[in-house]
């Protein structure tokens, strides 16, 4: 008999299973999170001359000013809310029947994880939710997770991930005040998109054994909603940089 566990988990004699409705679940936890995260923001943010004024208790254990404890929270609440994001985007997963990858949304906000984010936190985003999936958490296109995945034939997309938020993030640059060129946002939400193939396609052909297979069923399907998906991205990643800035610089 199974034993449940938080968050729709459930421990087996196979292992880490989930139900459907755990994303549901974690999804609906985050608005709480981020709501308390933003009190304790503006608290912090009452006055900053005056260090002993508007103090959250939360933070009273930790080093260095306000401001600095304040683009910490706001640091870690953008790459938890990305997290977040590229968790959801398991909801929308089409599998198509000549391929064992299916549609998905997960790039999307991989790309705009590090576009927005820059490296570090982008790549810590995308790290987050790879671990959280590792963990059993049912985060993986087709609501399902385990670190079994990882050697299946989306094992090397999973991996490409990590590397898209890292490039892209590279290439944009961390969100700062004025407008970033919208040469090197095209340029990371391009090669954002591509370096995910490099790994998933050689993992998928050694999977199915034929450079054919792998890029019939792995890469030409995927083109045309990967162009308007990198489309999307481009359009907004300027703007949600602003916005991170802007709340970075608060």
């Amino acid at each position: 008999m199974n034993k449940p566990l938080i968050l729709g988990f459930s421990q087996g004699k196979t292992g880490f299973g989930a139900s459907y409705t755990a994303p549901v679940c974690l999804l609906l936890r985050m608005p709480p999170v981020f709501a308390k995260l933003h009190t304790i923001m503006t608290d912090n943010a009452a006055d900053p001359s005056e260090p002993g004024e508007g103090r959250s208790p939360e933070l009273s254990g930790f080093g260095g000013g306000p401001g600095k404890k304040r683009r910490a929270i706001v640091q870690c609440t953008m790459t938890a809310l990305f997290a977040a994001l590229i968790a959801g985007g398991t909801f929308v997963s089409i599998p198509l029947p000549f391929s064992p990858v299916p549609i998905v949304l997960q790039n999307l906000f991989i790309v705009l994880a590090g576009l927005v984010l820059g490296p570090v936190q982008g790549g810590a985003a995308a790290a987050l939710y790879l671990a959280a999936g590792a963990l059993g958490a049912p985060v993986f296109a087709g609501a399902v997770g385990g670190v079994v995945h990882f050697a299946g034939p989306t094992g090397g997309f999973l991996a490409g991930y990590f590397l898209a938020a890292l490039l892209s993030g590279l290439i944009a640059g961390v969100p700062k005040e004025g407008k970033t060129g919208r040469g090197r946002i095209f340029l990371g939400t391009g090669l954002g998109f591509l370096i995910i193939y490099l790994p998933g396609l050689i993992w998928l052909q050694h999977i199915m054994g034929s450079w054919t297979g792998a890029f019939i069923g792995g890469f030409l399907p995927f083109l045309p909603g990967d162009i308007l998906k990198a489309a999307a991205a481009a359009a907004l990643a300027p703007r949600l940089r602003r916005i991170a800035a802007d709340k970075l610089r608060a």
